[in-house]
């Protein structure tokens, strides 16, 4: 019913349909065949083999074992890079799916590739022959390909959870790891089975020495650098750079790589000298990523200081949204979850208005200009929510107005001799009565 015309019925709006929803939906089905395919492929490849060998409950056994070295440390290495990304931390459900990619489809697939590859050189040119191929061309490009895919799904079907370098980066990371850690488990098994089997010492914990503690970002470093290519393309306006960058990232992953195996290949020795060079550049790529999401963090307190002066936030909120340590100011006296919520919206309101400038000057369409406004009225929502958990008023903002501008005496009119100012039409008012409008 319209209040202003009565009788006069105004239909509601129809919810505007998300322009992403048929991607969504292919992204989710490609999702679940890989991970089918690739848990099957891992079953056939490593399970079906350890339970019909002559030494069954020796190698299951050992992959308990292997399972007990890499698995508990895989905590450790998850908290890192989710502790970096401070000011807008991915949602916890694309870091599971770029998780569990690279675990199950990322491994099975690999698993499959590298095996018929190695089987494949082994009759060509000999056991040498095939582990060089395997270990140096085969790996590196199936690996980083199939490992480069969990990238790739989030970036394209999941767009919207996919702001730039950063999030490629965590994202690379986390599917590494997922990969890394079932990779260890097959490694250390190996090394435990040996160490049953031959009755030595040792072999278990050189190879963890060696893998979990000398290397263990070697696969997260690899995968990172496709990572920072796909997030370049996210960033760009250009639409050629959004080609050549993950191509690039993906040829650069797969020479570092194959540069480590190639040199693990040819002598243990070269591994330890390249070591103290592998640990410098380790340590100066975790440095840009830290200058990355400092300006990450940047770009979102510059897209949210004009949201002040429009009356959706209030510049404490704005120093909360862009604090490092803002999600652990809300759950400790901004009301919590919903304070969690508050700055998640928040910083999404940003990138998207980030995104959706850099699309107008691209001159081209993003479905970021879609979120600004119903982001900007669940702030308001959220604020009422984080009122309510704290049982008490928060400031609300206001827009900014300007102040009253005084006259400027260097533009009053020349005083003259015998020349007044104008005279107002009415009497002259008395000094302390009520002042009457100059109109």
């Amino acid at each position: 019913m319209n209040m202003q015309y009565p009788g006069r019925v105004v239909p509601r709006p129809h919810p505007r349909p998300n322009p992403e929803a048929t991607r969504h939906v292919v992204g989710a089905i490609l999702y679940a065949l890989g991970m089918i395919a690739g848990l099957f492929l891992l079953v056939a490849v490593f399970i079906l083999p350890a339970l019909t060998s002559r030494h069954a409950d020796a190698d299951m056994a050992a992959m308990i074992i292997g399972a007990v070295f890499a698995l508990p440390p895989l905590a450790v290495y998850l908290w890192i890079p989710w502790v970096i990304d401070r000011y807008d931390p991915e949602p916890w459900w694309c870091l599971l799916l770029a998780l569990s990619w690279g675990a199950i489809a990322a491994c099975g697939f690999s698993a499959l590739v590298n095996t018929g590859v190695h089987v494949v050189a082994n009759e060509i040119g000999g056991d040498e022959f095939g582990d060089a191929l395997g270990a140096c061309i085969s790996a590196p490009l199936v690996e980083e390909f199939t490992k480069g895919l969990a990238v790739f799904g989030i970036f394209y079907f999941v767009r919207r959870e996919f702001d730039g370098v950063v999030d490629g980066v965590i994202y690379a990371t986390f599917a590494a790891l997922g990969f890394a850690a079932i990779e260890n488990i097959i490694y250390y098994g190996n090394a435990a089975k040996t160490e049953i089997l031959t009755h030595k010492d040792g072999i278990l914990a050189g190879t963890f020495f060696v893998r979990g503690i000398l290397a263990p970002w070697g696969h997260p470093l690899y995968t990172s650098m496709t990572g920072i290519g796909f997030g370049i393309a996210r960033e760009t306006t250009k639409s050629w750079l959004k080609w050549v960058a993950p191509a690039g990232g993906y040829l650069f992953a797969v020479f570092l790589h194959s540069t480590w195996n190639t040199a693990a290949t040819i002598s243990n020795a070269l591994v330890i000298i390249m070591l103290p060079l592998w640990l410098l550049f380790v340590l100066a790529f975790l440095g840009v990523l830290i200058w990355l999401v400092r300006r990450k963090g940047k770009i979102i307190r510059d897209h949210l200081k004009d949201e002040v002066l429009m009356g959706n936030l209030t510049p404490w909120e704005l120093d909360l949204v862009t604090s490092p340590v803002a999600r652990m100011r809300a759950t400790t006296s901004f009301g919590g979850a919903a304070g969690r919520k508050f700055i998640d919206a928040a910083t999404r309101l940003a990138l998207s208005k980030w995104h959706t400038g850099r699309a107008t000057q691209g001159r081209k369409l993003t479905v970021s200009a879609d979120m600004i406004l119903p982001l900007r009225q669940e702030l308001h929502k959220l604020r009422a929510e984080v009122a309510r958990a704290l049982g008490r008023p928060v400031p609300l903002p206001r827009p900014w107005t300007p102040a009253a501008q005084q006259p400027n005496p260097m533009w009053q009119p020349l005083q003259r001799p015998g020349y007044g100012p104008p005279q107002a039409p009415w009497p002259p008012r008395p000094p302390n009565g009520p002042q009457r409008p100059p109109y």
